[in-house]
């Protein structure tokens, strides 16, 4: 391949970190790790749901922020207020201000970097928010600001064909020798795939194969380690 690009969230580092700090801090129930991680996977079942509408205009970006969490903790019957829910967002993206790479990610950046691979990174949500998370990540140290891209800038959202157009424009890419990586299916592996690039899933969370995918990922791993494998082991 000569151009890899990347989706940030939960892709290059584990997003649920934040979250379990953010509920430990918050709420006074003794909730076990494997709760939040449960919690967890129903905000972000809730934000793709309710992100899309956003995009859409058919809810407003505080109905997104909000209703993703208040929808998580109705899941397990505690109620929250929109106050409260934006409180947790609120705090969220302050405990998002110390993310770090996973370790097998940032050691995979430098030997692509070193082997002169073009290198981008395409992400969803708002300019603001992910230019923050971007720039805790030191990702300038391998990627330029040009070959960043964010949906909320762009005015398109993965897994939209427009998005990943404007991209290879932008880029000059060879659709065949591109392989995108990112953990969410519907949005990074079907967006890559239906443009016709390769697409590797960073499925960390090990979520089966939706039973009506017309793609299938070229390459799946279930860890930073195994991605930063599959490429050492093709240089």
């Amino acid at each position: 391949m000569d151009t890899i690009i990347f989706d940030v969230d939960d892709t290059l580092y584990d997003q649920a970190q934040s979250f379990h700090k953010t509920v430990r801090k918050l709420f006074q129930e003794p909730f076990s790790d494997e709760e939040i991680d449960q919690l967890y996977k129903a905000s972000r079942k809730y934000s793709e749901i309710l992100f899309d509408q956003s995009e859409a205009g058919e809810i407003s970006q505080f109905e997104w922020q909000t209703g993703r969490i208040m929808s998580a903790f109705k899941d397990i019957n505690i109620i929250i207020n929109a106050e409260k829910a934006i409180t947790f967002h609120e705090t969220y993206v302050t405990e998002q201000k110390n993310i770090t790479l996973f370790p097998e990610v940032e050691e995979l950046l430098n030997v692509l970097y070193k082997d002169g691979k073009q290198l981008g990174i395409l992400t969803n949500g708002e300019e603001k928010h992910q230019v923050m998370k971007i720039k805790q990540l030191s990702l300038s140290r391998w990627i330029p600001a040009e070959m960043t891209f964010i949906s909320g800038a762009i005015g398109h959202a993965k897994p939209k064909r427009e998005v990943f157009d404007f991209i290879e424009q932008k880029m000059d890419l060879d659709q065949i020798k591109t392989v995108y990586i990112g953990d969410n299916f519907e949005k990074d592996i079907f967006g890559a795939k239906q443009a016709g690039w390769q697409a590797i899933w960073m499925n960390h969370r090990k979520k089966d194969l939706p039973t009506n995918a017309i793609y299938k990922p070229d390459k799946e791993v279930h860890s930073a380690k195994e991605l930063l494998e599959l490429f050492v082991k093709r240089a």
